[in-house]
């Protein structure tokens, strides 16, 4: 497929083989968009981990301290006794049964799901619709708890969960390509230190391999990091 003059300019921007320091990155990755909409900037993390293995798994949640810059829709699965919580926390929808039947029918306008343990049994055979689309509740990332107001505004100021995938990749969007490039820096600096601070103690060698910073359309950028 041949280049169009925008990705050829984006791409002249780049030195082949440079490996960036994350202020250069968060300043570049703005220039090397090539998409006509405000784009994500996403980072892909390579880790030398084994996710087959229970305990080299990583996984975990940050709150960026700039937030994503997307409007995220929650949707609460709350019983009746919860759902005025939910609803001056922030939650876009709310409500249980309806909600169940109409996620059974295929809905699945939302970003994220929160709801309460004495609920998780009636979402369990939503698993087929919920589980590919990375939707289904979890107490890991603090989508199944009591504190049903706070997960809520958790997520609407800019918490986002994360996992290594079967390769041993995190991608995870944590700006757009509009935030200022110390935002961009701090908040991939957020989830960079996370994800050090979980590092499995059976994890051995290098366990960042390496780090990808990149705008949803327009060249990534190797950028440097220590190991922790």
């Amino acid at each position: 497929m041949a280049m169009t003059k925008n990705q050829k300019a984006a791409l002249a921007k780049v030195e082949p083989g440079k490996v960036y320091s994350l202020d250069e990155a968060s300043s570049l990755v703005k220039e090397v968009s090539t998409s006509k909409f405000d784009g994500s900037v996403d980072l892909a993390i390579r880790l030398g981990v084994d996710p087959r293995k229970a305990n080299q798994m990583v996984r975990g949640t940050v709150s960026l301290p700039h937030g994503t810059g997307k409007d995220i829709k929650v949707l609460a699965l709350v019983p009746a006794d919860k759902e005025a919580e939910a609803k001056e926390a922030g939650a876009d929808y709310v409500g249980l049964d309806e909600y169940v039947e109409k996620i059974k029918g295929g809905w699945t306008d939302i970003d994220v799901i929160i709801t309460v343990p004495a609920a998780m049994g009636k979402l369990g055979p939503l698993g087929r619709v919920l589980g590919p689309r990375g939707l289904m509740p979890n107490p890991k990332s603090g989508t199944v708890t009591m504190d049903v107001a706070k997960a809520v505004r958790e997520v609407k100021a800019g918490k986002i969960d994360f996992k290594v995938d079967r390769y041993g990749i995190i991608h995870a969007s944590v700006a757009k390509v509009s935030f200022s490039q110390e935002q961009i820096k701090e908040n991939a600096a957020e989830l960079i230190n996370t994800i050090i601070r979980l590092k499995p103690t059976s994890a051995k060698g290098a366990y960042i391999k390496s780090l990808t910073m990149g705008p949803t359309m327009g060249p990534g950028l190797s950028v440097e990091f220590k190991n922790a």
